[in-house]
């Protein structure tokens, strides 16, 4: 007979691997859109791959972030089994939708308020944590992607293409050009690690703690949530192998539009900032629109501002990016009442 202890974790450690596949599932565009657009890796060996680097940097970096979501928003004593569940499980759900439209989408932006919806309704909301260190990083972060991109393509990558580099049949397709395009996957890969991988081991790792009754809470955190990552980490993996072809077919395109040589700038831009978000204040942030902010970037740099929206399809991603976290926010929220109601919490 299964104890109410062991099916109390389990639950919620399936509903992590769920969200952790439709994150991975996310992931793989930003991630290996440029290599596989640009047919420099076959598509069998970027599940495998994705999910390593992703791994690794769960483990190396992926400690602040993970405790920002565990505790920074909500109490951890709070992170119950009913409402651990409750969070993951809508968050799964708005990145499932987006999936299956084959729109890559911001797994922590989704995260951050499905927790802030239960922080709501148990009025238990860490507003100057939300309000003053995420939201700001969200909208900054972005910007500097575009400025940094738009500088390097204007003043770098233009003067280099004017004469005639990036044309070069000699430079396309030179191996060390192949090689960092696969180092620059990588290293997205990575920075995914350390920033989404917390989405789902953090609040885990509180609700564990919680479970187990296990004193000292800021002790014994970072060791659970290591163990979580440990089982949500591999899922990504999965979710690649699931989802990720469709979304790196569909922006796989639209960034070899931009040439092997842009592809390296955008990538490792976007990763750059997202792990320095990691490893600074630990704030779960958009791979997606790093990566986008960077593209806009570099396209406005070499087709102009008014020609990039309409060469690209990055507009149509926009009311998805909105969508899908106020799906979050709202199910997570109408699930906690009800579960209130119902005297589960």
């Amino acid at each position: 007979m299964i104890s109410p202890l062991f099916s109390h974790l389990l639950i919620p450690f399936l509903i992590a691997m769920f969200l952790a596949v439709n994150m991975g599932g996310s992931g793989t565009a930003p991630a290996f859109s440029a290599a596989y657009g640009s047919n420099i890796i076959r598509k069998g060996l970027i599940p495998g791959l994705f999910g390593i680097m992703v791994f690794l940097g769960a483990i190396v970096a992926g400690k602040g972030t993970a405790t920002t979501v565990g505790k920074g928003l909500l109490e951890p004593e709070m992170m119950s089994f009913t409402v651990v569940s409750i969070i993951l499980f809508s968050v799964a759900i708005a990145l499932l939708i987006a999936n299956l439209f084959g729109i890559p989408q911001s797994t922590s932006q989704a995260t951050v308020l499905s927790v802030t919806a239960a922080a709501i309704y148990f009025h238990a909301l860490n507003s100057e944590k939300l309000l003053f260190e995420i939201i700001p990083t969200w909208f900054i972060l972005p910007i500097i992607a575009f400025f940094l991109s738009l500088f390097i393509g204007k003043y770098i990558y233009k003067p280099i293409r004017r004469r005639g580099y990036t044309f070069s049949k000699k430079v396309n397709e030179s191996p060390i050009l192949k090689y960092l395009i696969i180092t620059m996957s990588l290293y997205v890969a990575f920075s995914i690690g350390a920033n989404n991988v917390a989405n789902a081991a953090g609040p885990i790792a509180s609700m564990t703690i919680n479970e187990l009754n296990i004193a000292n809470i800021d002790k014994n955190f970072i060791l659970i949530m290591i163990l979580a990552t440990l089982i949500v980490a591999p899922s990504f993996g999965i979710g690649s192998s699931l989802f990720g072809h469709k979304i790196v077919k569909k922006t796989g395109k639209e960034i070899v539009l931009f040439g092997k040589v842009e592809a390296v700038i955008i990538a490792f831009l976007s990763a750059s900032l997202l792990l320095f978000a990691s490893l600074t204040k630990g704030i779960p942030t958009s791979l997606v629109q790093l990566n986008v902010a960077a593209i806009l970037g570099i396209g406005v740099a070499k087709l102009g501002f008014k020609n990039i929206f309409k060469k690209t399809e990055v507009n149509k991603f926009f009311v998805m990016w909105i969508i899908a976290p106020i799906i979050a926010f709202g199910l997570s929220l109408m699930l906690i009442y009800f579960a209130d109601q119902l005297e589960l919490l």
